[in-house]
């Protein structure tokens, strides 16, 4: 049976509100302290969770732009939160993956969501929060199947079973 209309408006609505929110805590968090873009933290969080990688693979990963991830990129060379060299099989290409510096930020930054997350949702029980986290993810990737079908996102995790 598919859901009504109203239901498919109202979780999208849901969905970009979540991202609006989370979106402006960020933004405030940026305003806060010394660093690149949020959008470039973004990227060095993705950086460490694939390890060491190729421009053209994050700006696949990240769904822009290559001239979008070059100019991250460069933000965080800037503050010295990434390292880049040459592919060893392509001198043209660049490979690039986060520095010592970059690991401290990244645990600076994770710190910093942990606390938001623990004041903004404290009422919360563990299981509830799994619960939301595993359908969020279940939502991600069913909407990631059907944005890029048939494979077009070679990076797309396995389809997971769905709960409730």
């Amino acid at each position: 049976m598919n859901p009504s209309d109203e239901v498919c408006v109202d979780l999208m609505r849901e969905i970009r509100t979540s991202s609006q929110l989370h979106n402006a805590w960020v933004m405030q968090l940026w305003q806060t302290e010394d660093g690149p873009h949020p959008a470039a933290g973004m990227l060095l969080s993705e950086i460490q969770r694939r390890g060491e990688l190729r421009l053209s693979e994050l700006a696949k990963l990240r769904m822009v732009d290559i001239s979008v991830v070059s100019r991250q990129i460069g933000q965080l060379v800037a503050y010295d939160l990434v390292e880049r060299r040459p592919a060893p099989e392509d001198g043209r290409a660049t490979l690039v993956k986060v520095s010592e510096k970059g690991e401290r930020q990244l645990e600076h930054w994770r710190r910093a969501h942990v606390d938001f997350v623990r004041s903004a949702l404290g009422g919360w029980d563990e299981a509830a929060l799994k619960d939301l986290t595993d359908r969020l993810s279940a939502v991600n990737e069913d909407l990631r199947a059907a944005t890029f079908p048939e494979g077009a996102d070679d990076e797309r995790p396995a389809a997971r079973a769905k709960s409730g």
